[in-house]
């Protein structure tokens, strides 16, 4: 097994576009976190009583537009790293020199997740730094043992091997480049947004299940809101682990079932 890990590895680094899309990502993020921070710090001494007492400064390490452009960069890795293989016809390669098709699915994802993660926590630990060194200017800087920050820095961590994951699940489906692209953005970004909180609890359910609106409304915030139409910390949670752990079944039942 420790062989097939070793060649998805070569794999993964071999494409060109995981330098471009994880190196300028995580750019792009950290640059997001510093330009939100100092806009906070230069209008801080017009914010209000009441604006000041509900701040929450966490909302400058990831915002929600960074948290998108997090998961669209990160479902589209790990949806290239299987469309990439079929798209070459590398698969075939693969196949016959691993007939058990379970144990190529297995170590893509442990790669899969395990590069995304460590991208994560730089994304995580790093925005984070940033944007609490500069709102520390003010007196409202955070540190990572306050209450309800590690949480927080674990979800904003999980939320790029959740996204790769279930990008390379739409992959292994779908097996066309765009097509997987388009539809996992739609799945990780856009179609949350037809199930927000409203009267109807079977659309306050849904909006519960995906991670982009779990961690937005829920594991993002140092104090949690809570109401019917807003996940519980525990749903929040199981959102994460089941959408990654759903995407690899689906991957593999895709990759077993399906010719080459």
């Amino acid at each position: 097994m420790s062989d097939i890990v070793a060649a998805e590895w070569i794999k993964l680094w071999s494409l060109r576009s995981t330098y471009w899309v994880l190196g300028l990502g995580v750019l792009v993020l950290i640059g997001l976190a510093v330009q939100s921070s100092v806009d906070t710090y230069g209008n801080w001494p017009d914010f209000g009583p009441q604006e000041k007492s509900h701040y929450d400064p966490m909302t400058e390490a990831l915002s929600g537009v960074g948290v998108a452009l997090l998961m669209i960069g990160a479902g589209s890795v790990g949806a290239l790293t299987i469309v990439g293989e079929y798209a070459s016809g590398l698969i075939r390669t693969s196949l016959t020199a691993v007939p058990a098709r379970h144990r190529v699915v297995v170590a893509k994802a442990v790669v899969v997740a395990g590069v995304m993660l460590a991208v994560g926590v730089v994304v995580s630990v790093g925005t984070f730094s940033v944007s609490q060194a500069i709102l520390s200017g003010r007196g409202i800087g955070l540190s990572m043992g306050d209450p309800g920050v590690p949480r927080v820095l674990v979800a904003n961590a999980l939320l790029a091997p959740v996204a790769a994951l279930v990008g390379m699940g739409i992959g292994a489906v779908l097996r066309h480049t765009a097509t997987t692209v388009v539809t996992a953005c739609a799945v990780l970004v856009v179609l949350p947004g037809f199930f927000k909180p409203s009267v109807h609890q079977w659309a306050n359910d849904l909006y519960g299940v995906f991670p982009y609106y779990a961690w937005r409304t829920c594991l993002s915030q140092l104090q949690p809101r809570t109401g019917s139409a807003l996940p519980t910390v525990a749903e929040s949670w199981a959102a994460f682990a089941l959408w990654p752990l759903a995407a690899v079944v689906l991957t593999v039942l895709a990759v077993r079932r399906r010719d080459v």
